[in-house]
C-alpha cells in the first residue's frame, strides 16, 4: 500500500493555500465565495483520502479473503 509523505505535504499544501484564500475573500468582504473556496477545497481533499480508503479496504480483503 505505501502511502508516501509527499500525499501528506500535498494535502497539507492545499490545506493551507484554501486557508489563506478564504481569509483574503473573508477580509474582501466575499464570505460567500469564502466558504464555497472552502467546500471545493474540501471536496478536493476528501476525493484524493477517498482512493487510499478505497485501496485499503481491497488490502484488507485480500488480506482476510473476503472475496
Amino acid at each position: 500500500m505505501g502511502i508516501d509523505v509527499s500525499t501528506i505535504f500535498y494535502i497539507a499544501g492545499i490545506g493551507i493555500i484554501i486557508a489563506m484564500i478564504h481569509t483574503v475573500l473573508k477580509q474582501a468582504g466575499k464570505e460567500d465565495w469564502a466558504h464555497w473556496v472552502t467546500l471545493i477545497g474540501f471536496i478536493v481533499v476528501l476525493y484524493m483520502v477517498s482512493t487510499y480508503i478505497q485501496t485499503l479496504f481491497q488490502h484488507l480483503q485480500r488480506v482476510f479473503k473476503f472475496y
